[in-house]
């Protein structure tokens, strides 16, 4: 069976990657899973500088899910490259990094800092945190916004960029048009719901940020769908995501057009799921003779 896939370039040995967030930087799970059953690794979200993130509480346990509002805090591009590569590059994975900047000139240096670092294969560019700032959410939903920045990143970078979109707009295939419009080789969708919860005993906000983003199964019928929309919407490579809990979850991905799946949240229920849902698509793909994971891509459009 062949599960090779390619993602704007980026040739991986099966279509299962890890969510960026909810995977460290790739070593905290070496324990608990094979690395290199997986197609890809992405890794936690970098800036130019280390940044602390929101204050506690930042996580929150929902029905069918989770709320977090930890506010991309990581240790920053210097340290993840002087820190973090070198055990990465052991690995016979690709690694994606995740990026993001406050300003459109903070996505450049930030892109031009990570281009040619032996050891990173992609960038994923992540336009979308529900948890930040509002003036930092124009970079995934104002449509003019998302061009300029798109499109600065690409002249800064040779590597695969894969632009991770937001879906807490209006018209999200319109997003992805014109992130595609702007240089992106892949898009990855969808990045968490926009959710609070309260407290109904001291009447306060959970989340110390008040807002945080929504993910797990509760989510997965929206990133279904759209997915599904936006494969009918553009040509590049689409990574889907969204509640995946095991191999079915991504294979349904995969049919609504889909290249290749994250895995995010389970990876805090079970650590070595992604392995399992890597193993889990072969399975299905025998127990369906079928031999290439190609004929399986969007195969809900034909109906």
């Amino acid at each position: 069976m062949n599960l090779e896939v390619s993602i704007g370039g980026l040739k991986m040995k099966n279509p299962v990657m890890t969510a960026s967030g909810t995977f460290g930087y790739g070593e905290e799970y070496e324990e608990f899973l094979d690395l290199n059953l997986l197609g890809a690794i992405v890794v936690k979200g970098l800036s130019l500088q280390p940044k602390e993130g929101n204050p506690p509480p930042r996580v929150v346990e929902t029905a069918a899910g989770m709320l977090n509002a930890i506010g991309l805090q990581n240790i920053g591009i210097e340290r993840f490259v002087s820190e973090k590569i070198p055990f990465l590059r052991t690995l016979n994975t690709p690694v994606i990094v995740n990026f993001f900047g406050d300003s459109v000139d903070e996505y450049s240096e930030a892109a031009s800092r990570l281009d040619g670092v032996e050891g990173i294969h992609a960038l994923e560019m992540n336009i979308s945190c529900p948890n930040k700032q509002a003036g930092w959410a124009a970079f995934g939903t104002d449509p003019k916004v998302t061009c300029e920045v798109v499109s600065a990143v690409r002249k800064r970078t040779t590597l695969p960029l894969i632009v991770k979109l937001s879906p807490n707009v209006t018209d999200i295939a319109l997003m992805a048009r014109v992130a595609e419009d702007s240089g992106a080789d892949a898009l990855s969708l969808i990045n968490t719901l926009t959710g609070m919860a309260i407290d109904i005993r001291t009447r306060s906000p959970k989340l110390a940020n008040i807002r945080g983003g929504l993910s797990g199964p509760a989510i997965k019928p929206v990133a279904v769908r759209m997915v599904y929309d936006v494969f009918k919407a553009v040509k590049v490579p689409l990574v889907g995501m969204g509640g995946i809990m095991n191999a079915d979850d991504a294979v349904e991905f995969i049919m609504a057009g889909a290249s290749a799946v994250a895995v995010g949240t389970a990876n805090f229920i079970n650590p070595s799921v992604a392995g399992e849902i890597a193993l889990g698509i072969a399975a299905f793909m025998e127990r369906e003779g079928i031999g290439d994971i190609r004929l399986l891509k969007g195969a809900a459009h034909a109906v």
